[in-house]
C-alpha cells in the first residue's frame, strides 16, 4: 500500500483534499447540533428532572442573568431605574429573546438584595445556550453594559453569555500547531520535513471534526467533544507522522532510495502507528463501560479523529514523501550525503550516552524515578470530583463578576439552588422541614403545575462546597422521609453530585477494562507476559502522578493565576474517565514505539541488555520530541476558554511529560535491565494459543541447507575485539546474522579479544558486537570463498543498531 501511495501520489493527494473540502462544505451547510445529554438513570436528580419536565415542558430555553450593583443608595432609586428599565425593555424586544423578568415588575421584589445594593433580571432565550446565535448574545451584553456609569456596575452571567467571552474558535489549535512547528523544525532542521506532520494533523483533525459535526445531527454529541477530538487528534496526528518521517529520513541518510526508504518506514514505523492508533481507540472505547450517555459522543468524536489521523499517516504521508523526494532532508544533510556517502547505522550523542548510563545504574534510576512520581502523586489522595461553574472563571470575566455579585447579594448558595420536586400530596410539612434544616438559607414553594410542586431550596454554602453535598444527602436521607413525602432533590448542583458519585462508582471497572485490553494487545504483539505487566503498572503510576499535578493546580490553586485559569474548585467529574482514556492510549503509543524497537533487537540477537540499550538509544530522542510536541499542543488548550478543555489540556500535558521524560526513557528501560531475559518470557502453552499480530515486518526465512550448499562452502569470520586504544575486550558478545536478521552464530571474545564465528555460505551478513562496559557496533560484512579477517573497535557511548 505504501508503494502504491508513493507512486500515485497526486491521486492520493487529490482524494484527501476532496474529502477535506467535501466534508467541510457539507458540515458548514448542515450546521451543528451538539447536545449535552446528562442521562443518569436510577438517580434521584434524574427522577426530579423527569417530574419537572412533566410540569414545565416549555422551559427548554437558556436563562441568563443581568446583575447590577450600586455603590451608593439603592437599586430602587429612580435614577437607577431610569437607566436599567430601558435596557431591559430593549433586550426583551430582541428576536430570539423569549422573556425578561426584572426586579421592577410586580413579582420581582425577591430579585433585590436585602441591603438594596444588588439586583438581577432573568433573560430567557427561546433556544438552548449552544443554539443561541453569538451575535444575539453579544447584542444582549453590549446593550446591558450601556447602562453602566460611575457608581453603577452591570455584569452578565449564564451559559449563553459564557460562550461570547471565549477566545476566537481555533485559537488554541493554532497556537498548538505553531508551537509544534517550532519543535519539528528544531528536530528536523528542514522546512519541508517540518510541514509533513503538520499537514497530516490538519487533514486528520479537519476531516474528523467535520465528520463529527455531521454526526451530531444523528446522535447526541456534547459540545466539548470537538475540543477534545482536536486536542487528541493534533497530538497523535503530529506524533504518528513524526515517527514515520524520522524513520524515512534515517533510511535516506543510510543510502536507501527515497521510495525504498518510504516503503521501509511504513513497513516498520507505519505498523507501529497502526497498532498504536488501535490501542488509543480501544482505550477511548473503554469509556463506554461507564454507561454515561454524555461520554458516548466524546468516544465517537475522538475515536473518529484518531482513525482518520492514522489513515492520513499511512496513506497521505507516503504520497507527500513522494512529492518531496530527497528534499525531506535539509540542504546541509543532502550535501553531506553527496560528499561523504551514506551514514553508518547506529545512534550516538546524548541518546546513546543516556542509554548506556541507564544500563550501568538501573537500580539508582528506578529508585529516583519512583520517588519523584510518588511525590507528585501525593495530592491525588485529596481528589474531589464535582463540577466547575462560572465561579471558577477568571476574575476579569463578566460571568465571574456576575457570579460573585449574586453570591454577595443573595448568599453563596444562590448560584446553585436545589429543587425539591414532589408529585401530589400536601407539601406544608415538607416545606416546614426544609426551612428547619441546618444549611438552608431560603425555601420557596412555587405554585403547583400538572400536579407537580417544585420547592426552591437555597443552601447557605456555595454549589462546590462539601457542606452542600452533605446537605443534599441530609435532605434525601432524613428530611424528606421524616416529612412523609415522596420527593426528589434535583437542580444543577444535585445533578453534578450524582454525576460525580456515579462516575466514582464506575471508575474501577473502567480502569480495569482499559488496562486489561491494553495488556492483551501487548501480550499478543510482543509474546511476553512481563512487558504488558510492566506497561500496566507504568500506566497506573503515570495516572496517579498526573492527577496529583491536576489536584495541586486546579483543586489547591497552585499556579492558577499564573496560567490565567480563574479560581480553584473540584475536578470535573467527567475528566478522570476522559483523561485516563487518552492517557492510557498515549502511554501505550510510547510503550509500543519503545518496546517494538527493543523486541526487534531481541528477536535478532537474544541479548536483553543490547536490546534495551539499542531500543532506548534509537527511540528516546523521537519519543521526547513527540512528547514535547504533545505538551505544547495540550497546553495551548488553556487558551480555549473552556474550563473542561483547559483542565484536560493541563492534565494531559503533565501526564505526557511525566510518561515520556521519566517513565519511558528512564524507569521502563531501567526496570527491563533489572528483569533481564525474563522480560520476554511466555509459557509455551500460551505461545501456541495466542494469535500472531506482527508489529515488526515479517522476517526473511532462514536459508535451507540446499541453498547454502549451492552458494559455496562454509566459511568463517574471525578477528579481534579491541577498544579505541587497542586494548583487548574479553567477553564481548559477537553475533552473526543473515540479511533478514536471523541469528546464525554467536560467540564471546576470549581474553586476548579474539573471536571466530562460522558462516554457512558466501554472501553479505551483519556482524553485531556488544560488551557490557562499552558501546556496541553492527556492520555489514561481505564473505567470499575463504575466511574473512575482521577486527572490531568498540567505543564507549556509541550504540549501533541492527536493521
Amino acid at each position: 500500500m505504501a508503494r502504491w501511495c508513493y507512486r500515485h501520489r497526486l491521486v492520493v493527494l487529490l482524494l484527501w483534499v476532496g474529502a477535506l473540502f467535501g466534508l467541510g462544505f457539507s458540515a458548514s451547510t448542515a450546521g451543528t447540533n451538539y447536545a449535552n445529554v446528562f442521562s443518569l438513570p436510577d438517580t434521584d436528580s434524574k427522577s426530579a428532572y423527569d417530574l419537572m419536565e412533566k410540569a414545565f415542558p416549555n422551559t427548554s430555553g437558556d436563562t441568563d442573568t443581568v446583575v447590577w450593583k450600586v455603590d451608593d443608595g439603592s437599586v430602587r432609586d429612580q435614577a437607577v431605574r431610569d437607566r436599567i428599565r430601558p435596557v431591559l425593555d430593549d433586550i426583551a424586544k430582541m428576536p430570539g429573546v423569549g422573556a425578561v423578568t426584572g426586579p421592577y415588575d410586580a413579582r420581582g421584589a425577591a430579585q433585590v438584595s436585602r441591603d438594596g445594593t444588588i439586583a438581577y433580571a432573568e433573560v430567557t432565550f427561546v433556544k438552548r445556550a449552544n443554539e443561541v446565535p453569538k451575535e444575539l448574545v453579544q447584542d444582549v451584553v453590549d446593550t446591558a453594559q450601556k447602562a453602566e456609569r460611575a457608581g453603577l456596575q452591570v455584569e452578565l452571567g449564564g451559559q449563553a453569555i459564557q460562550r461570547v467571552q471565549e477566545p476566537p474558535q481555533g485559537l488554541s489549535e493554532g497556537v498548538g500547531i505553531v508551537a509544534a512547528a517550532i519543535v519539528l523544525f528544531l528536530a528536523f532542521g528542514s522546512f519541508f520535513a517540518m510541514t509533513l506532520p503538520i499537514a497530516i494533523a490538519v487533514f486528520g483533525v479537519g476531516t474528523g471534526l467535520f465528520a463529527t459535526q455531521l454526526l451530531s445531527h444523528t446522535t447526541d454529541v456534547p459540545d466539548i467533544a470537538p475540543l477534545l477530538a482536536s486536542l487528541i487528534g493534533l497530538g497523535v496526528g503530529i506524533d504518528y507522522a513524526l515517527f514515520i518521517v524520522t524513520r524515512h529520513r534515517r533510511g535516506i541518510q543510510r543510502g536507501l532510495d527515497p521510495e525504498e526508504a518510504a516503503v521501509t518506514a511504513l513497513n516498520t514505523s507505519g505498523r507501529a502507528v497502526l497498532f498504536a492508533g488501535g490501542t488509543v481507540c480501544i482505550a477511548l472505547a473503554g469509556m463506554l463501560v461507564t454507561q454515561l450517555r454524555f461520554l458516548d459522543g466524546v468516544v465517537i468524536g475522538t475515536s473518529l479523529t484518531v482513525v482518520l489521523s492514522v489513515l492520513a499517516a499511512t496513506t497521505l504521508l507516503p504520497a507527500l514523501l513522494g512529492l518531496l523526494g530527497p528534499r525531506v532532508l535539509s540542504r546541509r544533510q543532502r550535501r553531506r550525503l553527496a560528499a561523504q556517502g551514506p551514514e553508518p547505522e547506529g545512534a550516538s550523542g546524548l541518546a546513546a550516552r543516556w542509554s548506556t548510563a541507564v544500563e550501568k545504574r538501573p537500580r539508582r534510576t528506578v529508585a529516583l524515578a519512583l520517588v519523584l512520581m510518588a511525590v507528585l502523586a501525593v495530592p491525588v489522595l485529596s481528589l474531589r470530583l464535582g463540577a466547575t461553574d462560572q465561579g471558577n472563571d477568571d476574575a476579569s470575566t463578566t460571568t465571574r463578576k456576575a457570579y460573585d455579585l449574586l453570591a454577595d447579594g443573595f448568599g453563596p448558595g444562590f448560584n446553585g439552588p436545589l429543587q425539591v420536586v414532589t408529585e401530589g400530596g400536601e407539601t406544608s410539612a415538607l416545606v416546614k422541614g426544609l426551612q428547619d434544616t441546618p444549611g438552608v438559607a431560603r425555601v420557596a414553594a412555587l405554585p403547583p403545575a400538572h400536579g407537580v410542586t417544585v420547592i426552591q431550596v437555597v443552601p447557605t454554602t456555595s454549589p462546590q462546597s462539601v457542606e452542600t453535598d452533605r446537605l443534599i444527602d441530609r435532605l434525601r436521607n432524613d428530611v424528606i422521609p421524616s416529612a412523609g413525602a415522596q420527593a426528589h432533590v434535583g437542580g444543577v448542583t444535585a445533578v453534578s453530585k450524582d454525576f460525580s458519585t456515579v462516575t466514582g462508582d464506575r471508575l474501577p471497572l473502567f480502569i480495569a477494562t482499559i488496562i486489561g485490553l491494553g495488556f492483551l494487545l501487548l501480550l499478543v504483539a510482543f509474546r511476553s507476559l512481563v512487558v504488558p505487566l510492566t506497561a500496566a503498572l507504568m500506566n497506573l503510576i503515570a495516572a496517579a502522578a498526573s492527577f496529583g499535578v491536576l489536584v495541586a493546580i486546579f483543586q489547591w490553586g497552585w499556579g492558577l493565576e499564573l496560567l490565567g485559569l480563574g479560581k480553584e474548585g473540584p475536578i470535573n467529574a467527567f475528566l478522570p474517565v476522559i483523561m485516563l482514556s487518552l492517557l492510557f492510549g498515549l502511554s501505550m503509543d510510547y510503550q509500543v514505539f519503545l518496546v517494538s524497537r527493543m523486541h526487534e533487537e531481541w528477536v535478532h540477537t537474544r541479548d536483553n541488555a543490547r536490546a534495551v540499550r539499542v531500543g532506548l538509544a534509537e527511540t528516546s530522542r523521537v519519543i521526547n520530541s513527540a512528547a514535547l510536541i504533545m505538551v505544547c499542543v495540550f497546553m495551548a488548550f488553556v487558551l480555549s476558554g473552556d474550563s473542561g478543555a483547559a483542565m484536560a489540556g493541563v492534565g494531559l500535558a503533565a501526564a505526557v511529560a511525566l510518561d515520556a521524560f521519566i517513565l519511558r526513557t528512564a524507569l521502563v528501560p531501567a526496570a527491563m535491565h533489572l528483569l533481564g531475559d525474563s522480560n520476554w518470557w511466555l509459557p509455551k502453552g500460551l505461545e501456541k494459543r495466542l494469535p500472531h499480530l506482527a508489529v515488526e515486518p515479517k522476517e526473511e526465512a532462514a536459508p535451507s541447507p540446499a541453498a547454502r550448499g549451492a552458494g559455496g562452502p562454509a566459511s568463517a569470520v574471525h578477528g579481534f575485539v579491541r577498544t579505541a586504544d587497542g586494548e583487548p575486550v574479553a567477553g564481548a558478545a559477537v553475533t552473526l546474522m543473515s540479511a533478514g536478521g536471523r541469528q546464525l552464530d554467536r560467540v564471546e571474545s576470549l581474553a586476548d579479544g579474539s573471536y571466530i564465528v562460522s558462516v554457512p555460505a558466501p554472501g553479505t551478513y551483519l556482524l553485531a558486537t556488544t560488551a557490557p562496559t562499552y558501546g556496541s557496533r553492527a556492520r555489514h560484512v561481505d564473505v567470499g570463498q575463504g575466511p574473512l579477517v575482521y577486527d572490531v573497535e568498540l567505543v564507549e557511548g556509541e550504540v549501533d543498531a541492527v536493521n
